[in-house]
């Protein structure tokens, strides 16, 4: 068997090795060809990353042979055994990399075949070629580079760009011979456009207004009117909602309730008013320590506290309260630097610039909160922990009018507050609590950017200053790429949580530049940045796809086509509620309990405190929006974790998206579709128009758009048989509308309404109901 392996071994050493004779005789299989310059960041750095940096890496503690290929000067150093070295500039033949890539000798050839890293193949291998004969010269890693204002490209198609934005898209396209797509028809714009902006369809007067508007503004209006509704600070709120893990429980085997409500209104206003993003990340990162801080300041901190809490007895204290602060750690990170820090919780990180050192030391700027590991009376701070907010009924209805309250008792909100005096922060060994090592100082990424401590103070405040600053290449970046991500799909750095080595390079590196540093320079304006993607001739396409696109460009990278995917699981939910006629308008206050399959909570909980069992709201609660459908950590909702919602547990920037059966039986038999079928059907049913004019009305309020001569004729003739059906059997369509706890309508007519309700759900079933197109 071993003999087998090394024959194996070598038979593939030597297929690769006359694949590279091919590249060294001609450049027609590489894929950076010709007297094109290969660029390190781009062509090189992704194969060092995945080939070599987990021995000869950023991670000292892993590194073979003291080699380092991410850094010129060890890189072009003479090797540790003094013969030869890595790279050579120049000359590949004389470059030990080189030479080892491209040996058919098992003990020689690297990666070695028990890394099982896999050879690299014959276009990796031209390119490290070329690469080394142009010189092999090294560059910064590109999302560590201050971004730079480039030139808006000229393009070919002048008359179809409506901003910058569009220069940029269509230079690309043109580049690879792909042209876009005509603008989407106004019922496809307005709904992608209503979903993107509110979360909701539009309404059936909004569709009627705007398809009666032939004005050359009329999108533009429309546009003005969506981004003016309170439901836009509803909508933005859901992505950060996922990054902040934001719960309404503390998780862990006990799992009680909390108060972390509050927060989520100041979001919902924040992103309403337009907070600019620098305040926005200034307020929730270091709010508490902003001069003569208000009660709105400190309350945005809040962002911070909502990772999970155990309540449980036997617990050693030290070991929680590390553990949350590496969460905040983490949260920071990921979801505003958009890194992989935690890699370096235990160990330097393995492809990264970041040391275990450089972790602790950003660390330290959350280790010095007075929260604790554990607080022994669970009475005394159910509804939140402490540093505490305290917000009374007064300064709710005076200064915090934001928060919509039930009642008038107070509120209790987790906080950020820092203690008197500084806890020293060690680094941990292999990153356990009870290891600690050398003391560090509080200090930011120095990799991302200097952390100037004669200018800044060494505490959350100097952090956020660091973070929103000018020159700080990520944060504008990261953002601009997360906002992209919602309207798109996907973000021009496809990985948005990771810009690192390991991370996707960016599609279109000059528009995510421009996006970002023009954003900057227009005060952070969020609202703004929105307006000016929404109203692109990229945003505005029609999602038709032809044969050769699809081949072309299946992921639609180069952005040729308008982007068609399922919508987000609180605004499946949404949808539903707001086309039936459900839907309650109320904006912000506590967490609500719709319907729910019983026994759920039952099954997974302590037997202990307030959630031990499921106690459904009634009334208006059951119709609220999705985003404040209360979330228990160990139970989340079970339809929109069907529908791929986060299950809040940790910082999140990006959702899957599947397409299973599950859904499909949700959508067939959730008792909040059922409810909306029957509602609506109840009331379309007391109208004197005809059975086809219910049917259309139905159908532009569900699917939003005008159905088709063939979809009226198969929804009519549903409709006939299912009232057949009922006619001759009313106990079955009472047993169909018995369903929900919305009030009936009085003198229905049982078999037209039960067959009314069969036809609607029908289109809630719809897979065009949900996809955004």
């Amino acid at each position: 068997m071993k003999q087998r392996i090394v024959f194996i071994s070598i038979l593939t050493g030597l297929i690769i090795f006359l694949i590279a004779s091919c590249f060294q005789k001609n450049g027609a299989l590489q894929k950076n060809s010709g007297n094109e310059l290969v660029s390190y960041n781009f062509d090189i750095r992704p194969i060092l990353s995945d080939k070599c940096y987990a021995c000869h890496g950023p991670d000292a503690k892993k590194r073979e042979a003291g080699l380092r290929l991410d850094m010129a000067e060890n890189a072009y150093a003479k090797l540790k055994d003094g013969k030869g070295v890595a790279i050579f500039p120049g000359k590949p033949e004389q470059s030990e990399l080189y030479k080892r890539i491209t040996s058919v000798d098992p003990e020689y050839q690297m990666p070695t075949p028990e890394s099982h890293l896999g050879l690299l193949n014959d276009s990796e291998i031209g390119l490290v070629r070329r690469w080394i004969e142009q010189g092999a010269k090294y560059e910064k890693h590109w999302a560590f580079s201050a971004p730079v204002l480039p030139a808006v490209p000229e393009v070919g198609q002048k008359d179809w760009p409506k901003n910058e934005i569009d220069h940029f898209v269509l230079k690309k396209m043109e580049s690879v011979g792909l042209a876009p797509n005509e603008q989407a028809e106004k019922s496809y714009l307005l709904k992608r456009l209503s979903l993107d902006l509110t979360g909701l369809p539009p309404s059936l007067d909004l569709q009627k207004r705007f398809e009666a508007d032939q004005s050359e503004g009329a999108y533009g209006k429309m546009v003005d009117e969506l981004i003016k509704q309170k439901a836009y600070g509803e909508k933005m709120a859901v992505y950060w909602l996922d990054i902040a893990r934001y719960a309404d429980s503390y998780g862990y085997q006990d799992d009680e309730v909390r108060t972390q409500w509050p927060w989520r209104d100041w979001l919902i206003n924040a992103f309403n008013k337009n907070m600019s993003y620098d305040q926005f990340l200034t307020w929730q990162i270091a709010g508490d320590m902003l001069p003569n801080a208000s009660k709105e300041q400190i309350l945005a901190t809040a962002f911070f506290r909502n990772h999970k809490y155990t309540e449980e007895g036997g617990v050693i204290p030290e070991e929680y309260r590390i553990e949350y602060n590496i969460d905040k750690t983490k949260t920071f990170s990921t979801g505003v630097l958009g890194l992989t820090v935690e890699c370096a919780q235990c160990h330097d990180h393995k492809y990264d610039p970041i040391s275990q050192e450089d972790y602790y030391r950003l660390f330290a700027f959350f280790n010095n909160s007075k929260e604790v590991g554990y607080e022994g009376d669970i009475s005394q701070t159910k509804p939140a922990k402490n540093p505490i907010l305290t917000i009374s009924d007064h300064e709710a209805r005076t200064l915090l009018t934001f928060i919509n309250r039930p009642d008038t008792s107070r509120l209790m909100v987790s906080v950020l507050g820092d203690r008197d005096t500084l806890r020293p922060t060690h680094i941990l060994n292999r990153g356990v609590y009870d290891a600690p090592g050398r003391v560090v100082t509080a200090s930011a990424l120095p990799s991302v950017m200097t952390f100037d401590t004669t200018r800044l103070p060494q505490n959350r405040l100097g952090l956020a200053k660091w973070t929103t600053s000018k020159s700080n290449p990520l944060t504008a970046r990261v953002f601009v790429n997360q906002i992209w991500q919602e309207f798109f799909g996907r973000g021009i750095v496809k990985s948005t949580g990771d810009f690192g080595m390991q991370g996707e390079l960016p599609t279109n590196p000059a528009l995510l530049d421009w996006l970002a540093v023009d954003f900057m320079n227009h005060g952070w304006d969020i609202k703004r940045l929105v307006k000016q993607i929404v109203t692109s001739a990229t945003y505005r396409q029609s999602a038709k796809i032809s044969e050769e696109k699809l081949k072309a460009d299946p992921d639609n990278i180069y952005l040729s086509r308008g982007s068609r995917y399922r919508i987000p699981a609180e605004l499946v939910r949404d949808m539903v509620l707001s086309t039936s006629g459900l839907l309650s308008p109320r904006i912000g206050g506590p967490s609500v309990k719709p319907y729910q399959p019983k026994g759920l909570w039952e099954a997974a909980t302590s037997g202990r405190g307030t959630l031990r069992t499921y106690q459904q709201d009634k009334g208006e609660a059951l119709y609220r929006r999705g985003m404040y459908t209360f979330i228990k950590l160990t139970v989340p909702p079970p339809s929109m974790i069907i529908f791929d919602a986060s299950n809040r547990d940790h910082c999140e920037i990006k959702r899957s998206k599947t397409n299973t059966p599950l859904q499909a039986l949700v959508m067939l038999n959730d008792p909040m579709v059922l409810e909306a079928s029957r509602v609506m059907a109840e009331r379309m049913s007391l109208s004197d128009v005809s059975t086809e004019e219910k049917i259309h009305e139905a159908f532009r309020r569900i699917v939003c758009r005008q159905p088709t001569e063939k979809e009226m004729k198969l929804l009519t003739e549903y409709y006939r048989s299912e009232a057949g059906i009922f006619s001759k059997d009313k106990k079955q369509a009472l047993k169909v509308l018995n369903v929900g706890e919305h009030p009936h309508e009085d003198k229905v007519n049982e078999g037209q309404a039960a067959a009314l309700m069969r036809v609607i759900n029908t289109l809630y079933n719809m897979e065009e109901t949900i996809t955004k197109s």
